[in-house]
């Protein structure tokens, strides 16, 4: 904990670290905005096939005759005749009219743009046998977070979180006003997998930067900020959306201003911890005395010197260069279990997460009303899920969070579709359910990994969550069988999840395990609890046994950021 001791010396949580946090927490409101954009952008308003060019549709009825009925008595929104059917009865309006030979839209469609005067949906037509590429344009945003948690991740620990994050705002700042000025939608795809890259990159290092900055009793406070703006967030998107519904404006609005941050990002002070684990003390030294002078602690800072620095740093130091490996989660069979039934908790969260936050026009009341409380729920079912993991421990926080969010789905895919009213707030109450889930699951995850592959634990939960959300956007395209298919599926799939928690011990009130023996004598000691044989967990001792001490290592905990980028 020397390090830690040194950020109490410069000033603890001070000035520095006040004024820091604020900046870098800042972008988080427009990230929440940039992951459910599409519910704005992409909308699909109410459409039905043009006429042929020659047709007058300033006539009485004309255009009624070249439109067949549903059996709602609407206009299909893929179909028209193939020649004008004039005459035809329709006594209540609720008859399909005529028998009348139809065929695809041929000379494209006339949208309502009473509501949306402008989405991509509309410029490009991606509606009937194009709808499937609205859903794409998502999933391919989603594999951009991915890779850019992946790729700036790595580039991060190996160039800075400073420099990282620059560059970050910069891309976001630039791919975002690009794919608003997209010409057509292969372009608009590809900016906006840019952007989904650059996001993650945010997200990660904005963590990382802030809580290797605090001292680590103000790190839980870090964490519950971080997800309280992004939660912020989603109430800026909706007013914005209302107030600028044409979709290249939207798009603009909420990229632009990360050219201001991209500006002020150059005053940022890498992270001290990341100078020290770099070997360049004299950079440590630096960043320490700067952050003194700022935080009113300058006769500290002037205190410290290489050789305190030496003194103070070699044994973390040499403690960090002996972590476990990334293997050591397939290899041994006791992390082997951990990460099997973690991923299935990080990947049913976020699939069934971002299953519901992408598809606000299907509860039938105005997407800016559900979108303010899909972002107000998450207020009191963040602090509702904070009392039970604190009460009743880890594991019933999460099993009854993923399986009530499933069941609320699940009911919601039988309710029918005019209770308007009854589907939201289930929907509602199962988004709430799924948001205190993500602040269960990134806890419970870095009390279970031991400390020494506990940031590789916790990355591999992240990816796995990104996953889910790639795949989320292309199930409701099975919405083509039955309406209510991707529902079932989204509902269904936490539902299953929430099973893998039995076989995961509790950790509430427990010492966090620092080695892979740790955990493997956790398990035997929940077996022995739950009246189970522990004679297999027996046989994993051996040599790790004898190599417990060796091992035994105190590396602090650090919040990863890419586990906070699914809430």
């Amino acid at each position: 904990m020397a390090f830690n001791d040194l950020l109490l010396q410069v000033g603890g949580a001070g000035r520095f670290q006040q004024i820091q946090v604020t900046l870098v927490v800042l972008p988080l409101l427009l990230m929440a905005s940039h992951n459910t954009l599409q519910n704005f952008t992409a909308a699909v308003p109410t459409h039905h096939c043009r006429p042929p060019a020659d047709t007058n549709l300033s006539k009485d009825g004309e255009l009624d005759a070249w439109l067949p009925r549903d059996g709602q008595g609407r206009p299909e929104s893929c179909l028209r005749f193939t020649s004008p059917q004039r005459g035809l009865p329709f006594p209540n309006g609720t008859e399909t009219n005529g028998t009348g030979a139809t065929e695809p839209c041929a000379h494209g469609w006339i949208y309502d743009n009473s509501t949306f005067p402008s989405t991509i949906v509309m410029e490009w037509d991606l509606v009937c046998s194009r709808r499937a590429l609205r859903q794409l344009a998502q999933s391919l945003y989603m594999v951009g977070v991915l890779l850019g948690a992946m790729i700036f991740g790595h580039l991060a620990d190996r160039l800075g979180r400073r420099k990282v994050l620059i560059l970050n705002y910069l891309q976001t700042a630039v791919s975002g006003t690009c794919a608003a000025f997209a010409p057509n939608f292969p372009v608009y795809c590809a900016f906006r997998l840019l952007s989904g890259m650059s996001l993650a990159g945010i997200s990660l290092n904005c963590m990382t930067l802030n809580v290797e900055w605090m001292p680590i009793h103000t790190r839980a406070c870090v964490g519950t900020l971080i997800g309280y703006v992004y939660s912020l967030g989603q109430f800026l998107l909706a007013g914005v959306a209302y107030a600028v519904p044409r979709w290249r404006y939207l798009q603009l609005l909420v990229s632009v201003p990360f050219f201001a941050f991209f500006i002020y990002s150059w005053f940022f002070i890498e992270s001290a911890r990341w100078y020290s684990s770099s070997g360049r003390l004299d950079l440590t030294l630096k960043a320490l005395q700067r952050v003194a002078w700022i935080n009113g602690k300058r006769e500290e800072g002037a205190s410290l010197s290489m050789e305190v620095l030496r003194a103070s740093l070699q044994k973390e130091l040499t403690l960090g260069k002996g972590q476990a490996s990334a293997v050591e989660l397939l290899r041994c069979p006791a992390l082997r279990r951990l990460f099997l039934c973690l991923s299935m908790l990080w990947f049913a969260t976020s699939f069934a997460y971002y299953g519901l936050v992408m598809d606000l026009q299907g509860f039938g009341v105005s997407i800016y009303l559900i979108q303010v409380i899909f972002g107000a729920v998450d207020l009191p079912a963040k602090l509702v899920g904070f009392l039970v993991i604190n009460s009743m421990g880890r594991r019933p926080a999460q099993m009854a969070s993923l399986l009530l969010a499933g069941v609320c789905i699940l009911i919601n895919g039988v309710v029918p579709q005019d209770q308007s009213i009854v589907r939201t707030s289930l929907a509602v109450l199962g988004k709430g359910c799924l948001a205190a889930s993500f602040n269960c699951i990134f806890l419970y995850t870095g009390e279970l990994y031991p400390t020494v592959i506990r940031q590789t634990g916790l990355g591999m939960g992240s990816t796995l969550a990104r996953v889910g959300s790639i795949v989320s956007p292309l199930v409701s395209m099975t919405a083509e069988i039955y309406p209510s298919v991707p529902l079932f599926i989204y509902g269904a799939v936490p539902v299953a999840a929430s099973a893998a928690t039995a076989f995961l011990p509790e950790t509430l009130g427990q010492p966090l395990p620092d080695t892979v023996q740790d955990v493997e004598d956790r398990w035997a000691s929940t077996q022995r609890q739950q009246g189970l044989s522990p004679g297999h967990t027996s046989r994993l001792g051996g040599k790790r046994r004898q190599q417990r001490q060796e091992r035994k290592q105190m590396v602090p905990l650090q919040a990863s950021a890419q586990a906070k980028d699914g809430l």
